[in-house]
């Protein structure tokens, strides 16, 4: 396993690029732009000037075996293909890891940017030496990997771990994606905002309009409603944690995402939660922790993947 490598975070709007050493540790980071508008080809161009200049930080002698790269989904992994990631228009329909390979003359790997963190945090994070884990990302959307055995279980059609589309109440709050009460309008970081928003109308305060962010913001300062936004938000995670517990039957769950890095305010309610959602057996196995690996989980997942080619 004595390869260089580097793995790509792409993102919808910058592209971070992180060169790993065969001991794992990222050693140098480029960050630029992603400025998708200006197409695929445009954008594989400036991908291989940051990627020939960040490898020109390895060791004398030593070369660069392989690019990994994640990217928002959908991603066909297999074919290398970028589908139609919200985020990223201007790059759809694009055989981005072809193009990339054919830049760069190394091989290239392409897959789903939560697929990449969790492989990232399984390997060298918060799920070091564990068989089994399910990787929770709570930002913007809300969504999980799954790694049986050491590998992602993508079901059959490659759409496993979709649990921010999973109903909690059958009443609640429409969706974007149609339904209602799905398990990302309880937690991701604009719901986080709205729930605020209402509770300040309940409340009888001046309303303002607030972001995720400044919701947990307002969480560690003390904010009573804030803090009961976040309390409702981790219940909520702990429930749809203690369904998966049932289902698949794995006990180590890794939260990461924007949301996440509230920490306790988070986890703590989901923890308290889960045993009560759950079979008193399954409930009382449940670990859930924060990410290890945090922003550069998608890196070193990316630079693991690299390696298996």
């Amino acid at each position: 396993m004595d390869k260089w490598v580097i793995g790509v975070d792409l993102g919808g709007t910058k592209i971070r690029f992180g060169l790993v050493s065969p001991d794992n540790t990222i050693v140098a980071v480029r960050q630029i732009p992603t400025n998708d508008h200006e197409g695929i080809i445009r954008v594989v161009a400036r991908m291989g000037e940051a990627i020939d200049e960040l490898a020109t930080h390895r060791p004398a002698g030593a070369t660069l075996a392989a690019v990994g790269v994640c990217s928002p989904g959908p991603v066909d992994h297999e074919a290398g293909v970028l589908h139609d990631p919200p985020n990223l228009p201007g790059l759809h329909n694009t055989p981005l890891r072809d193009l990339l390979s054919d830049r760069l003359g190394v091989p290239v790997t392409l897959e789903h940017d939560a697929k990449a963190a969790a492989l990232g945090d399984f390997h060298y994070g918060a799920g070091r030496g564990a068989r089994d884990m399910i990787f929770v990302v709570v930002g913007t959307g809300v969504g999980a990997a799954i790694i049986f055995d050491g590998q992602i279980y993508r079901g059959r059609h490659n759409s496993a771990g979709e649990i921010g589309h999973t109903t909690l109440d059958l009443n609640g709050d429409r969706c974007n994606c149609g339904g209602r009460g799905c398990v990302e309008t309880f937690m991701s970081g604009p719901w986080l905002g709205r729930h605020y928003e209402r509770a300040l109308v309940a409340a009888k305060q001046p309303p303002r309009t607030v972001n995720g962010e400044e919701v947990a913001h307002l969480a560690r300062d003390g904010d009573p409603l804030a803090l009961e936004v976040m309390e409702h938000a981790g219940t909520a995670l702990g429930a749809a944690i203690a369904t998966m517990a049932m289902m698949v039957d794995v006990d180590l769950f890794v939260i990461g995402g924007s949301v996440a890095k509230s920490g306790d305010l988070l986890l703590e309610p989901a923890r308290h939660a889960a045993p009560k959602y759950s079979h008193a057996s399954v409930g009382k196995r449940i670990r859930i922790l924060q990410t290890a690996a945090g922003d550069d989980g998608p890196i070193l997942g990316c630079a693991w993947l690299a390696r298996q080619l």
